[in-house]
């Protein structure tokens, strides 16, 4: 019989089924601008493949919509709703349609798994796939504006407006189509979503607001994209108001700012189901 020593039973050596413990150290919280450049060079990237399919279905759309118009329209106030509406709807069609489409199949196929293991925060991945979407209007929205105003004889002096009328409205519209997709039970239903969408901004944008009835107008005061349109319509009058230009430019920034934050919990919602 052997006799184990009091000093070793006390000093201090760690039993043997006692586990050690090591403290792991986290690293630092993903910030939010460089977590949204990286998600939009990545989604950039990721659609830059159709690229040149999407800038010709869209620009193609919109001069042909200006080109019917203008055996409709003579000119003055309702040519430039007509051109500034058709320049807006390039914006529409890639925001509002084409990101509600890519939100719903992400969704559907568990993409947003990939998105929800990533050290990025929600509004990250909202923000950078929506500046990506809405980066490939500008060449259409600038060469429909430009079209139409040689077709309808409408001055192109401050078609510089449109660097704040594409952010601003294509933030709008891409809030409003990513929360489509998003909140879509189904992939379908989001197609459905964002088609209808683009057809309100078609019928609503395009036509001039003088022939629509009352109730038409309520519904074209609702609809994110109206008050683009209204800003860069009112630039192609003589001597423009642009304290109205700014408040309808105000406006939208308004709405995108809201679209977004609907968008963005509707990416927390989705991402944890």
């Amino acid at each position: 019989m052997s006799v184990v020593p009091a000093e070793v039973l006390s000093g201090g050596a760690p039993a043997v089924d006692e586990p050690v413990r090591y403290a792991a150290e986290l690293g630092p919280r993903a910030r939010l601008w460089p977590s949204l450049v990286a998600v939009y060079r990545a989604q950039l990237s990721r659609a830059r493949v159709a690229r040149i399919p999407l800038l010709f279905v869209a620009t193609f759309q919109s001069v042909g919509i200006l080109v019917m118009m203008r055996g409709v329209v003579e000119g003055g106030r309702e040519a430039e709703s007509v051109v500034a509406g058709s320049a807006v709807l390039v914006v529409a069609f890639v925001a509002l349609n084409l990101l509600a489409q890519y939100f719903g199949q992400l969704r559907a196929s568990g993409g947003l798994d990939h998105y929800a293991t990533l050290p990025v925060p929600p509004a990250s991945v909202v923000l950078g796939a929506a500046g990506a979407y809405a980066s490939f209007t500008v060449p259409g929205t600038v060469v429909t504006a430009v079209f139409g105003c040689v077709l309808f004889g409408l001055p192109m002096t401050h078609l510089w407006v449109l660097v704040a009328v594409i952010p601003l409205a294509g933030a709008a519209l891409a809030g409003l189509g990513a929360a489509c997709g998003l909140l879509a039970p189904r992939p379908e239903l989001a197609t459905l979503l964002g088609q209808l969408g683009m057809s309100a901004a078609l019928l609503l944008g395009v036509l001039p607001p003088d022939r629509m009835p009352e109730p038409v107008r309520l519904l074209r005061d609702l609809l994110p994209s109206t008050y683009g349109v209204e800003a860069l319509a009112r630039t192609f009058g003589k001597g423009p108001d642009w304290a109205y230009v700014g408040v309808d430019l105000a406006v939208c920034a308004a709405v995108g700012v809201v679209s977004l934050a609907v968008a963005t919990w509707a990416y927390r919602r989705a991402a944890v189901r």
